[in-house]
């Protein structure tokens, strides 16, 4: 037979093959790398004097706090409630599994808007919780709790999805064999199932607390903008923005942007050190 039978059936021309490149690059470059370079020049465009004091005004501290302190709950709540589902999906037989996963990825189909939304309904002044619980003196909508809500709500399928197929894929047998040699759940859990998840686990982690940082629509909804309160970095940049206060809004941009490389930069060591582990977790 000849080597004309074993070309490759996808192969393509030189110049299909650079035409398909350049057009990729020229979409990066449109649509990431230029908004990208914008938001650094204009915060130092006036300098890094500037620069530096718009980060250090009392509304944009209290901003990157709060931001701070939405993200400090609702990753470490995420990621207990991403192992604990994973765990039972993927290791127990039960009814309504599939409609738990269905659940599980119900923020990513729904509007963060709409979800903000909910919670307005929830706790909100004309509800029946939000005067309840303002009797107890807890606040939720316009306040901390009512951010962290909804940062958990968006957030939460992202460690999730990153462990179920994971675990799926490796099963039962570890955990078994462990069972069998005298070791209890806990021990089972802690030695066994932990060490081959970790990767993925801090994979999610990651990816949680990047979209909690830079989560704007729920939290719009909820937190009233009041400044110096509860305003996140998004929402500051946006109202300093408004207010053409262009230097401040792209300062906080900026760190959000920073955020975002150095989400990028620990996605791919992760991805080139274990990608063999994280692979089975990305088939969704």
């Amino acid at each position: 037979m000849s080597s004309r039978a074993f070309k490759n059936p996808i192969s393509e021309s030189a110049p299909v093959r650079l035409t398909l490149i350049f057009i990729v690059l020229a979409f990066l470059a449109l649509f990431v790398l230029t908004p990208l370079l914008i938001v650094f020049k204009e915060a130092f465009g006036k300098g890094s004097g500037e620069y530096v004091a718009a980060l250090q005004e009392p509304d944009a501290v209290s901003a990157i706090r709060l931001t701070l302190l939405v993200a400090a709950i609702a990753v470490p709540a995420n990621l207990l409630f991403g192992v604990a589902a994973s765990w039972a999906i993927a290791k127990f037989e039960f009814r309504g599994k599939a409609f738990l996963i269905t659940l599980i990825d119900l923020p990513f189909s729904v509007s963060p808007v709409i979800s903000g939304l909910v919670y307005v309904l929830l706790f909100g002044a004309n509800s029946f919780l939000g005067p309840f619980l303002k009797s107890y003196g807890i606040q939720v909508v316009f306040a901390v709790p009512g951010i962290v809500l909804a940062t958990i709500f968006v957030t939460f399928p992202f460690v999730a999805r990153e462990l179920i197929p994971l675990m799926q894929d490796q099963g039962t047998g570890d955990e078994e064999a462990a069972i069998s040699l005298g070791a209890n759940g806990w021990q089972a859990f802690w030695y066994v199932t932990l060490p081959n998840i970790k990767w993925a686990l801090l994979y999610g982690v990651l990816l949680c607390n990047a979209r909690a940082m830079g989560e704007f629509g729920a939290v719009s909804v909820v937190s009233g903008h009041i400044r110096g309160l509860t305003n996140t970095m998004p929402l500051h940049v946006e109202i300093l923005y408004n207010d053409y206060n262009v230097v401040g809004a792209f300062g906080v941009a900026s760190l959000l942007a920073l955020l975002a490389l150095l989400t990028l930069v620990l996605r791919t060591i992760l991805e080139t050190r274990y990608g063999s582990e994280l692979s089975a977790g990305q088939k969704h």
